[in-house]
C-alpha cells in the first residue's frame, strides 16, 4: 500500500476538509502502529495521528473496521498496479513492471501482518478474486513472451512479494533499495524459460488461506 496522502482534505470546506485530513492522519498512523504491533489498541493510533479518540471513532466504530480499511486499500492498490501494468505491450515487461510496482507500494507488509485479525467483507472477497485474475493474466503473458520460467505459477506471486516485504529496516529508503535488489535477483532467476525444475511445487489452491481464518 502506498503512503496515505494526508492532503486529502485540500479544497474541501470547513469540517469536511478537517475530517478528510484527520482520516489521512489516522490511516497513516494506523499503518505504522499495526506494523509494529497488530494487537495495539486504537488509542495508540489516535495518539500517533495526533487526533482525539472521538475523531477516530467517528470514522471507524471498531478496530476491526480500521484494519479492514487498511487491508482493502492495499488490495485496491494491487489491482490498480496490475491494471496499469496490463497496458504494457511486452508480456515480460508487463509482468516485471507489475512486481516492481507492488514492491514499491509496499502492499504486502501490512496485509499479511493483519491476516486473521478481521472478517473480510464480500467486497474484499470479490476484489481478491479480481486481483488473482489480473495477476494470472500477467503471468500468462510473461510465459507467452518466452522468458518466464515454465514452472512459475500465479500462486508463486504472493509468496514472492511477501518475501520482498519481509525486508524492513528503520531507514525507509534503504528498505526500498534492498527490496528492489532482492526482487531483481528473483527476476534474474525467473527469466529462464529453459531452466530445470524447481525443487517443489507451487502453493496449492487455498493452501495459504488458513492465515485469513479469524483468530480468536
Amino acid at each position: 500500500m502506498s503512503d496515505v496522502d494526508m492532503r486529502g482534505g485540500a479544497g474541501l470546506p470547513g469540517r469536511k476538509g478537517q475530517a478528510a485530513r484527520n482520516d489521512g492522519l489516522i490511516l497513516a498512523a494506523a499503518r505504522e502502529v499495526f506494523l509494529e504491533d497488530p494487537k495495539a489498541p486504537v488509542a495508540a493510533v489516535a495518539e500517533r495521528a495526533g487526533v482525539g479518540i472521538s475523531a477516530l471513532y467517528r470514522r471507524y466504530a471498531a478496530k476491526e473496521d480500521l484494519l479492514r480499511k487498511l487491508c482493502h486499500d492495499g488490495l485496491k492498490t494491487f489491482i490498480q498496479e496490475a491494471e496499469d501494468a496490463g497496458g504494457v505491450n511486452d508480456g515480460w515487461e508487463a509482468f516485471t513492471t507489475f512486481l516492481r510496482g507492488i514492491v514499491d507500494a509496499d502492499v504486502h507488509s501490512l496485509t499479511v501482518h493483519l491476516a486473521g485479525t478481521f472478517e473480510p467483507t464480500a467486497d474484499m472477497m470479490a476484489d481478491a478474486v479480481r486481483a488473482n485474475e489480473l495477476a494470472g493474466a500477467l503471468v500468462e503473458r510473461a510465459h507467452a513472451s518466452g522468458r518466464l520460467r515454465r514452472d512459475f505459477a500465479v500462486a508463486d506471486v504472493g509468496l514472492l512479494l511477501e518475501a520482498c516485504a519481509a525486508i524492513r529496516l528503520p531507514d525507509r529508503e534503504r528498505t526500498a533499495q534492498l527490496r528492489r535488489r532482492y526482487l531483481g535477483l528473483a527476476l534474474d532467476g525467473m527469466d529462464r524459460d529453459d531452466a530445470g525444475p524447481l525443487p517443489g511445487p507451487a502453493p496449492r489452491r487455498g493452501e495459504l488461506n488458513w492465515r485469513w481464518a479469524r483468530s480468536q
